[in-house]
């Protein structure tokens, strides 16, 4: 039985049968070679996966289920072929300031809100998606993105300062509090904690570094476990343990819709959102460029939000695309998003046999591991490349840094979206409006820029570079004044129009005001090489019947030739300047001027 042709479905119905696309793909060596990758994430997602859910003040358990049926979900109805959707550190920790204000972390109503907070995420996720918003994600800046993984990266090592020393660290105490409280309680560590910790950190980065080959979390993991039951036994005390997670399928949930819990997350769910699916379309897209394959950020928007609507009724919370599976499932060599469902299932059969063994494990251990996730995400080659780089940027992700550690996580993502637009937008309302005129000493006479080249006393050429918007007709308004005023002859300027990509209604408005003010000055405003999408927008506005449609020219030639008919000749033969082919022709008021009158090539 064949399947249907994705192109022969309705258009409502494409965007949530994704997964055609990608199923005739499916064979015999394919399925061999997912089988293995799904195998390798399921492996890795296990300690991930308790991890995570410390992070976000979740029962560990829903770590686990986080990364099961929202994975499936997100590969079956996504666009990539490699993402792997579950828990994150960077939706654990947004998710953990989000909540933690409203309820005790591991508490039923925190449990509760999550759930709410997720089926929220996943439908304006979808919604998006249909609405073809894939692209809004590209506003949250690589700096923002860095600058706030390393933030996250200080509180998740925060956080569990009170599992790694044993001291009783307020709930909700802020970053400076928290290490506040440290310092000044120092002397009450508890020693076989804190040596614990600090064991399983040293056994992580070694095996890292040593043994690269072995999965260096697990490894840590077992490590911390059984150096922590030998220390306790010796020293007489018992480590607090994260306990027996439950060795069952991942339960039946239903997300509270009373407005009591919808107003306590409402005010995190859009940062959540946005956080979750830059995260995820980042990584399709960094995979996609080593695969050679397209990734469509709509489409993954609404897979995206399908795995969450089915994590917020199978006990999950927040999933995205997670870096670490994702990575381990394109090394792997998956070759369809098979390898992220059967992951998914992998991890579910290996919960049923390992979850019982986790009381072993002391939270002391947990807490090494996350030290560990913690330095992992600051990625400190960036950091330096862009301090090195750009200023602007390095204030975007210096001040996404510092509101990530003081102010809450959706505040500190929003200020650095706020700062990168206000720095884009403080760009492009500044497009280059350059004088240029015949270089003299160029062969050919190409243009240049006119401090280096005599310009016509009546006509000038500016090249403008950028988008003519509303926020962009000042900044080009008082250029053109300020060289007027700088040259008053001037009262035809000829616009070099072919940087020009875009014009709004306020930039036509304002064209057109320009036409005829020179014309009242008895001078004139042209377009030179303008684009055709630009002059269309000038002719919808009305502007063109203004400014004139014998006034665009196709070449700086044309141009001269038909501007020169409109010019001053009392001017141009007293002018000495003489850097037209057309001046030639005027009765030279000297010799001086004749040897200057020699013809410019104007290509």
């Amino acid at each position: 039985m064949s399947l249907p042709s994705p192109n022969a479905l309705p258009d409502w119905l494409k965007p949530f049968t994704s997964f055609l696309l990608w199923l005739p793909r499916v064979n015999r060596d394919t399925v061999r070679v997912d089988t293995m990758a799904g195998l390798t994430g399921a492996l890795v997602a296990l300690p991930q996966g308790v991890a995570f859910a410390t992070i976000a003040g979740m029962p560990p358990e829903y770590g686990l289920y986080a990364g099961m049926i929202p994975a499936v979900i997100a590969a079956l109805f996504g666009s990539s072929w490699h993402l792997v959707s579950g828990p994150t550190t960077a939706a654990s920790i947004v998710l953990f300031s989000v909540l933690a204000p409203h309820a005790e972390p591991g508490s039923a109503q925190y449990v509760s809100l999550a759930l709410t907070l997720t089926f929220m995420v996943g439908v304006i996720q979808i919604v998006m998606g249909l609405a073809k918003l894939g692209t809004l994600v590209n506003f949250i800046s690589h700096s923002v993105v860095t600058g706030f993984t390393a933030g996250a990266a200080i509180l998740i090592a925060t956080n569990q300062v009170k599992h790694f020393t044993g001291l009783a660290i307020p709930r909700g105490a802020s970053f400076s509090e928290t290490w506040s409280h440290v310092v000044a309680r120092a002397n009450e560590i508890e020693v076989a904690i804190a040596l614990t910790g600090l064991f399983t950190l040293l056994l992580g980065i070694a095996v890292k570094r040593w043994l690269p080959r072995l999965p260096y979390m697990i490894v840590a993991m077992l490590g911390g476990a059984v150096f922590g039951y030998f220390l306790g036994n010796s020293l007489g005390v018992e480590l607090p343990a994260v306990g027996a997670l439950p060795a069952s399928l991942p339960p039946l949930s239903m997300p509270s819709f009373d407005a009591e819990s919808i107003r306590a997350v409402a005010s995190g769910v859009i940062a959540v959102t946005l956080l979750a699916l830059t995260e995820a379309v980042s990584i399709a897209r960094a995979l996609a460029a080593r695969s050679g394959q397209h990734v469509d950020g709509n489409q993954e928007f609404v897979g995206q939000g399908m795995s969450n609507l089915a994590g917020a009724f199978f006990s999950g919370y927040v999933a995205t695309g997670s870096f670490n599976r994702s990575g381990v499932n394109y090394e792997a060599g998956a070759k369809t998003p098979l390898a992220a469902m059967l992951a998914g299932v992998f991890l579910l059969v290996l919960v049923l046999f390992v979850a019982p063994w986790a009381q072993y494990l002391p939270n002391a251990a947990m807490a090494g591991i996350l030290f560990l996730v913690a330095w992992g995400l600051i990625d400190f080659e960036e950091i330096v490349h862009t301090f090195k780089s750009s200023r602007q940027e390095s204030s975007i992700l210096l001040a996404t840094f510092a509101a990530t550690l003081f102010l809450t996580l959706e505040e500190a993502i929003i200020i650095g979206v706020l700062l990168s637009l206000a720095i884009y937008l403080s760009r492009t309302s500044k497009p280059q409006v350059r004088v240029r005129a015949p270089d003299p000493n160029h062969k050919k006479h190409r243009f240049t820029d006119a401090e280096n080249a005599p310009q016509c006393p009546q006509l000038r050429f500016v090249r403008i570079d950028g988008s003519l918007f509303f926020g962009a007709t000042s900044h080009v308004r008082e250029s053109l004044a300020a060289q007027d005023q700088a040259a008053p002859g001037q009262k035809h300027v000829a616009i070099v129009a072919h940087g020009i990509n875009f014009i709004d209604l306020a930039g036509a408005h304002y064209l057109a005001e320009e036409a005829e003010r020179r014309r009242g000055l008895g001078g004139g405003l042209y377009f030179i090489r303008i684009k055709d999408t630009a002059q269309e927008q000038l002719a919808e506005s009305g502007a063109l019947k203004t400014i004139g449609g014998a006034n665009l020219f196709d070449s700086k030639t044309e141009a001269i030739a038909a501007i020169y008919k409109r010019l001053n000749h009392e001017v141009c033969c007293a002018c000495k300047t003489r850097i037209f082919r057309e001046c030639a022709a005027q009765t030279a008021p000297s010799p001086v001027m004749s040897n200057l009158s020699m013809p410019v090539s104007h290509a």
